[in-house]
This record gives structure tokens, C-alpha cells and sequence, in this order.
């Protein structure tokens, strides 16, 4: 080592380095290392392991050569592809395309069909004077076409005549003018010299023809050619397997300009608009465009001032049509009058297939926390925006076909509520399934179910919290307030708010007595009208809105109401409100998901609903799609924000009943029989909160106690006999012993 050297590594050594800390596994003592587990190995020496490093670098490049290479041809096969793709469609499509345009304005221009066609699209919209008007056309056409053929059988002989006239004259011409030039000459020859000029000169034209005429014929062609490719490309239709690929995340057709819009209202089949049309109204002379087409996140939007007699609401009864018109699905368009011009029509276009590409990642699933007081996110409208629906003093209804994706939004606005930890939650759902176990580390009750006994244990509760009302009232007299906020639900544990979901609520309003159901009903509108302003939002959810299932009072007094995939209007109207469809809220376009052997094989409109209360105007809401690592994710930092510990709620448990000894009870000492349906009546007194012997009738009852060994004998009524009750009774006691 050189002088040099020595000198610097005596300064790094008296230089102060950073300290090291040794992980711990690499600190063992002695007797670890003794008593590990024996590798073996071969020790190898510097060149050696420079050769086999060398080595696996030129299997690594030889590696990435033949995935380059794999590549290569995959991309050279696409190009191929594309690239016959684009031939075909230059040379054979789009001049068979002129083809038929050609031919079509041909026969427009020499036929009837033009006039065959107006017709027709008049008798169908009921224009009468239209209809006229072409039917006067049509004859004057046919009239002209009858005089045309008249003069093309006459033509020949008019022909012959002018022919032998014209060549007689030119004779006499030429003759004239060659005894002229013979007069200046006194050559005789130059008396026939013009009539040889004009012969030599038609043979010149028949030499030239025969010899450079495959030329001429192959110039006509081309130019032909052209001009039907170029008719073919700009007019005529390209085979959908033969038309140009879309670039990135864009849709064929997805452009939208002022002439297609003014053409898909004419065909709109509004009367009053037509009648207006006709009168002049979206021409240059009347200005109708507020707003022209222009593109907006993934569709395209528009305000057109529309003419007196025509409000946008009728157009919007009529939107299945212009979809059509427009070239998309009828829940791609949305059409509502403009907020600052009552006489403008708004309208969104969608482009084609948007609403079913992927939505983006809930905002909430990496980090963040949620609001209860501004909202939470539960998913994005149709121009993609994110929607954060207002929770506060809301109650929230789902409804819509089995697979349509009502839990994807449930779960959209649970997580929410678990990013907020002063947020309480409570989920009943009447019927076994697993859509609701991912919340239950952080959720104060999770019952599951389709039993009388979840049944019951959902009643209570929902009573014991309109019970609770008052100590909440009381607890804002105190902190001198008229509504719960977030400070006061931090400091006093009585205000926190509360998030309360029913599923399958069918069961849940479904009563066998109609005073149960009404008791039921009228129990939820009052709690439903009275809990906002305390902080307690319900939410139910059906696949099967009726007034059965989802009473219509209660959607009454709703706020938030989303309807997914539905089948017919009725259903749509339940969930929407009374007319909805006839003003353009439908969700009957919506699709389901199709499963096949258990398995979701089209995911169609999933998730997808029409809402009313979610934003500032009713629309579609695409909801964020939750997957199972988010869901844990979400969980766990919402338990961290409520430092570890949840509000329990410790439900009731179910009551067991005794019928045989609950009869025995009830049958006085000095009573030798009691009528069946007395009987029942005892026993509702007994136990009133007792679902099951609140709908006993006479015959459940002998049928129940004929388990029992209990014969109910019929006299002129089913009458109960004290003894034979005792008797079992005792006779069961005996057995025990």
C-alpha cells in the first residue's frame, strides 16, 4: 500500500462515522450458531463467482431476447391483422359502399322511392298536409317519367332523320368548298380534298381509339373507381368487423354536433314540435342553441332552447326515442330544463358503453376519514364526478332485482360510517348471507337471519332507540343546541350518531295481522320524522318494492332513495316516487348481473341505480366497488380512530316459551272448558311481546297442542279442556322425572 493510502485511511479512522445497529438476526452467540441448522455449501473462490455471475447474466439476456421476441410477433400478428383489415376496407368496401349510394341516388332521381319513402314517414306521424304535398310530387314525377319514355320511343326515327339531314348538309358543305378552292386552283382534286380531309380524319380517331384505348378505358376506370370509393367512404355504411378500431378509451360514433341533434328531434315524433319545425323554428333564422354539443368527461352535453308549447319535461316522456335517434341506450341520455332558462332543454349524451368501464377506486379505501356532517362518498354520476351524499337528518331506501348491486352501495355508505368514529352502527338483514360480516369487528350489532326472532329483536331495538329520543333531547337542552354536532357528539357519548341498515325488509313489514303491519309502519314514520335532527339515519333495502314490502308511506317521508335494476313501472314509481317514470326517472333499462352455474359471467349495469337525494339533481349513481382487502383495510383504521374499543349493543335474547304450560296457566281452576279462541286471547295477555302467539289462531292452536297428546274438541267451536291439558302436563312432568 502506497504512502498515500496509509494517510488516508489514518484520517478515515480518526473521523467519526455513523453508528451501526445489527439486526437481530444477525447477532448470535456462540451457542446459537452451534446449535443452528447445518447449510450445506461449497465455497467458492472471487473469479469463480465473477464466472457464475456471468453466466446468469447471459441467461437473463438470452431470456429477455426470446420474451423480445415473443413480443415482436404478437405485435407484427395485431399489424398484420389491422393492416388487412384497412386494405380490405379501401379496396373492396368502401367502393362496393359508392356502389350502393350510386345506385341509390340513381333510383331516388328516376324513381318513385324517394317520394314512396316521405310518404310513408308522413302517414306514420299523421302530417296529412304533408302527406299531400308529396302525394302531388309523386304524380307530377310519374307524369314527367310517362312523357320521357313517350320521347325515348320516338327518338330513333328523329334520330335517323337528323342524321341522314346532317349528312347531307355537311356533303353539300364540303362540296362547296372544294368547287371554291377548284375555282382559285382549276385543280379538279380539289373539289373532293375536304370530303378526304373529313374521312382521313375519322380514320385518324378510329386508329387512335384501337391503339391507345385500353389506356383510355383504364384511365375512366380509375377515375370511376375514385369516385365510388369516395362516395362509398363518406356516405355509405363500413361492415362493423371492417371499420377502424377506436384509440384508447374512446367509442365508434361517440361525436355528437348540432345537425344530429336537430335531426333526432324531427324525428322525435313530438306533434307540437313538428308543428314548429315547420313553421321555421332551428333554423339559422330562429337562434335556438344556448349551448352546442360539447364534450364533457366521457359524453357530450348540450342546452337548446326550445320553441313555445314544447317543455323539456315532454321531451323527456319521450327519451327512449331520442336515445334511439341519438344512437345510444335510452339511460346514456338524460334530459332536464335548464336551471337558468325555463325554455332550455339540458341534455347529456353519454358515449356508448361508458356506463359500464370500470369506476375508480373508493376515495376513502387507502387513507382519510369521513364525515358524517358533509357526507361520505358512495360512488360517481354519470358525468363521473364523485358523489358524497349528505347523511345528516337522511334516511336512505334501496330497492331493485336480486344481482343488481344494492349492497355494493350499503357498503359504500357503511365505510363511511366506520371512517368516522363517532359514528355508531347497527345492521339487521333478514336472510343468511355474508355480505355484512366484514363490518361486524367494528359495527355495534350485526343480526343476520330470516327468523321471527331477528324479526323481533329489530322491532326492539328500533323502539328502544325511539325511546332513547328523549334522554337525547334532554342531553341537547344541555349543551344548548337544536340539533347534534360533531362537538357535542364527541363530548357526550348519548349524541353519537347512529347508522341503522335493514335488509331484505320485506320481512321486516310483512305481518300476518294488518294491525301489526300498520302498528309496524306507523312506528317507523314517526321515528323515521322525528330521529333526523338526533343523529339516527335508517336505511332499508328490498329486491321487491310494493306497498307490502316497502310501505309507501314510509318512502313518503325518505329523503335518499336509489332504485337499481327493476322490473316493470309500478315498481320504478314505488321506489322513485309517484310519476317518476313518466318524467324521465327509469330504471327499467338497468340490467342485472347474469350468473351462470354460480358464476357471474356479465356484470352488466351492477351497481348502477337511478337516485333521487344523493345530489343537488336526481340522476344516475355508479357505486364504488369495495373489494375484500379494502374492506379489512377500512375496518382496521376505523377501529384505530375509535382507539380499539366499540359501543356493544347487547340485543335481547330470544324468549322460550312453554304453549303446554303457558295454556295450563291460563285455564282458570274452575274452568272444566274454554273456547279455543279465548284461549289464544289469554295467552297474548300473557306474553304480549311474544310474536308467535300473537298471530295463534283457533286452529294453530288445537294443531299445536295435538303435539302435546292434546285433543281440542269441536263443540259447535273448538273448545280446550282444562283436564286433558293437566293431564299432559303432568304426564310430560313425569317422563322428566
Amino acid at each position: 500500500m502506497s504512502t498515500r493510502d496509509d494517510e488516508n485511511q489514518n484520517e478515515n479512522e480518526g473521523r467519526e462515522l455513523a453508528p451501526v445497529h445489527y439486526l437481530p438476526s444477525t447477532q448470535h452467540t456462540d451457542a446459537d450458531v452451534a446449535e443452528s441448522e447445518v447449510i450445506e455449501g461449497e465455497i467458492v473462490t472471487a473469479e469463480q463467482y465473477r464466472e457464475l455471475q456471468k453466466q446468469k447474466a447471459l441467461e437473463r439476456y438470452r431470456a429477455y431476447r426470446r420474451d423480445a421476441v415473443v413480443v415482436g410477433r404478437a405485435v407484427k400478428t395485431v399489424t398484420t391483422h389491422q393492416r388487412t383489415k384497412t386494405v380490405a376496407r379501401h379496396v373492396l368496401a368502401h367502393p362496393a359502399a359508392g356502389v350502393k349510394v350510386v345506385a341509390k341516388r340513381w333510383r331516388d332521381t328516376h324513381g318513385s322511392s324517394r317520394y314512396e319513402r316521405q310518404m310513408m314517414a308522413a302517414e306514420l306521424e299523421g302530417d296529412q298536409e304533408r302527406l299531400r304535398e308529396w302525394e302531388a310530387r309523386d304524380v307530377a314525377e310519374k307524369q314527367r317519367r310517362h312523357q320521357r319514355t313517350m320521347d325515348w320511343i320516338t327518338a330513333p326515327g328523329q334520330w335517323i332523320k337528323a342524321g341522314v339531314v346532317g349528312l347531307l348538309g355537311l356533303a353539300g358543305f364540303l362540296l362547296a368548298v372544294g368547287f371554291i378552292l377548284f375555282a382559285d386552283s382549276g385543280n379538279l382534286a380539289d373539289v373532293i380534298a375536304p370530303i378526304s380531309g373529313v374521312i382521313s380524319a375519322i380514320a385518324f380517331v378510329v386508329w387512335f381509339v384501337a391503339a391507345y384505348g385500353v389506356f383510355l378505358v383504364c384511365g375512366a376506370s380509375v377515375l370511376g373507381l375514385y369516385y365510388l370509393y369516395k362516395q362509398g367512404r363518406d356516405h355509405g355504411d363500413t361492415p362493423k368487423w371492417l371499420a377502424a378500431q377506436p384509440t384508447g378509451s374512446e367509442t365508434t360514433d361517440a361525436g355528437l354536433d348540432e345537425s344530429m341533434v336537430m335531426n333526432a328531434l324531427r324525428n322525435l315524433g313530438h306533434p307540437a314540435l313538428n308543428r314548429k319545425i315547420k313553421e321555421g323554428w332551428g333554423t339559422s333564422v330562429q337562434p335556438t342553441w344556448v349551448q352546442p354539443p360539447m364534450p364533457v368527461g366521457h359524453g357530450w352535453e348540450f342546452a337548446l332552447r326550445l320553441p313555445g308549447g314544447v317543455p323539456a319535461a315532454s321531451i323527456n316522456g319521450r327519451k327512449t326515442v331520442l336515445a334511439h335517434n341519438l344512437g345510444r341506450r335510452p339511460e346514456e341520455v338524460w334530459v332536464e330544463t335548464d336551471e337558468s332558462d325555463p325554455m332550455a332543454m339540458k341534455c347529456l349524451v353519454l358515449n356508448p358503453g361508458s356506463l359500464r368501464e370500470p369506476v375508480p377506486d373508493y376515495p376513502l379505501a387507502e387513507s382519510g376519514q369521513a364525515d358524517f356532517w358533509t357526507g361520505f362518498p358512495v360512488g360517481i354520476d354519470a358525468r363521473w364526478n364523485q358523489v358524497d351524499s349528505p347523511v345528516f337528518e337522511r334516511n336512505f331506501v334501496w330497492a331493485g332485482m336480486m344481482g343488481s348491486g344494492k349492497s355494493t352501495q350499503i357498503m359504500n355508505l357503511l365505510a363511511g360510517a366506520a371512517l368516522d368514529p363517532v359514528v355508531d352502527i347497527d345492521v339487521f338483514c333478514f336472510a343468511d348471507n355474508n355480505d355484512y360480516e366484514w363490518i361486524r369487528p367494528i359495527a355495534s350489532t350485526v343480526s343476520m337471519g330470516d327468523t321471527e326472532d331477528n324479526v323481533a329483536a329489530c322491532l326492539a331495538h328500533i323502539s328502544g332507540l325511539r325511546e332513547s329520543l328523549a334522554e337525547r333531547g334532554a342531553a341537547l337542552r344541555e349543551h344548548g343546541i337544536s340539533s347534534v354536532t360533531r362537538a357535542a357528539a364527541e363530548q357526550d357519548e348519548r349524541l353519537r350518531p347512529r347508522v341503522v341498515i335493514i335488509d331484505e325488509c320485506q320481512s321486516f313489514f310483512r305481518q300476518d295481522k294488518p294491525e301489526d303491519r300498520r302498528e309496524v309502519v306507523n312506528m317507523v314514520i314517526r321515528f323515521f320524522s322525528a330521529a333526523r335532527k338526533y343523529g339516527i339515519v335508517l336505511g332499508f333495502a328490498t329486491p321487491t318494492p310494493s306497498d307490502q314490502s316497502l310501505p309507501r308511506d314510509v318512502v313518503a317521508v325518505t329523503s335518499n332513495k336509489s332504485c337499481f335494476a327493476i322490473g316493470d313501472k309500478a315498481r320504478n314509481n314505488v321506489v322513485l316516487g309517484e310519476k317518476a317514470y313518466e318524467s324521465g326517472l327509469s330504471a327499467l333499462e338497468l340490467k342485472p348481473a347474469v350468473k351462470k352455474g354460480g358464476k357471474i359471467v356479465a356484470l352488466n349495469d351492477v351497481g348502477t341505480s337511478v337516485a333521487v337525494g344523493f345530489a343537488d339533481q336526481p340522476g344516475l349513481l355508479r357505486s364504488y366497488n369495495l373489494t375484500d382487502e379494502q374492506k379489512k383495510a377500512i375496518v382496521a383504521r376505523g377501529l384505530e380512530l375509535r382507539g380499539g374499543t366499540v359501543r356493544r349493543t347487547h340485543l335481547p335474547a330470544p324468549v322460550e316459551r312453554d304453549l303446554l304450560a303457558d295454556v295450563a296457566a291460563v285455564l282458570g281452576p274452575d274452568e272444566d272448558k274454554v273456547p279455543a279462541t279465548d284461549v289464544c286471547a289469554r295467552l297474548r295477555e300473557l306474553a304480549p311481546d311474544h310474536r308467535p302467539y300473537g298471530a295463534l289462531k283457533a286452529e294453530g292452536l288445537r294443531d299445536q297442542l295435538a303435539e302435546f297428546g292434546v285433543k281440542v274438541t269441536k263443540v259447535s267451536v273448538l273448545m280446550v279442556f282444562t283436564e286433558r291439558v293437566r293431564e299432559a302436563l303432568a304426564a310430560r312432568e313425569g317422563g322428566n322425572d
